[in-house]
């Protein structure tokens, strides 16, 4: 009977030997498995980074051409604000001399004593001086009210370039 149990006792002792074998083979086959795909999510992780990157610097370059466009806006309503001051000055020399207009009307008042068909004519040219006053004062506070805006115009993009700027700052860490 000893020796029957012992054959008993190596049976089971053998059996449980295959079967941790058998364990243990599947264990490392799922360890490679598990291993494949760690590698794999980590591969497909890293290529979608690789694109964000990418996305990023096209992000960034497209903020500072927005930021040259808008330096180059804000030079050139510099210009332009300038330009609308000289017009506004012009425009005001130009008033005065139409302010200049009422003494040849004066003097045409006089010519009419002695020249009485030119007097019809003349007080067509009286109405037509006058009207032209009036457009040339509305000319001239339509050009300050163009000066004005252009000054705001200015400030403006002026804000609007620091603003972008402020946000294009971090994307200038970016290589």
């Amino acid at each position: 009977m000893t020796e029957d149990s012992r054959r008993v006792w190596i049976r089971v002792i053998g059996r449980l030997g295959r079967e941790t074998q058998l364990h243990l083979d599947e264990r490392h086959r799922h360890f490679r498995v598990t291993d494949a795909i760690i590698i794999v999510v980590s591969l497909i992780i890293a290529i979608i980074a690789i694109f964000n990157v990418y996305y990023i610097y096209v992000l960034s370059q497209g903020f500072n051409g927005i930021v040259n466009n808008m330096d180059s806006m804000h030079k050139n309503l510099v210009v332009v604000n300038k330009d609308m001051i000289s017009i506004t000055e012009k425009m005001e020399v130009f008033t005065g001399h139409m302010e200049h207009m009422d003494k040849i009307e004066q003097n045409m008042g006089s010519l009419t004593d002695s020249m009485g068909s030119v007097t019809g004519s003349m007080n067509n040219i009286t109405g037509s001086i006058g009207l032209m006053e009036q457009e040339m004062a509305l000319m001239s506070a339509g050009m300050s009210n163009i000066d004005h805006r252009a000054g705001n115009m200015a400030g403006s993009v002026s804000v609007m370039r620091e603003n972008t700027r402020q946000m294009a700052r971090p994307m200038k860490m970016m290589p």
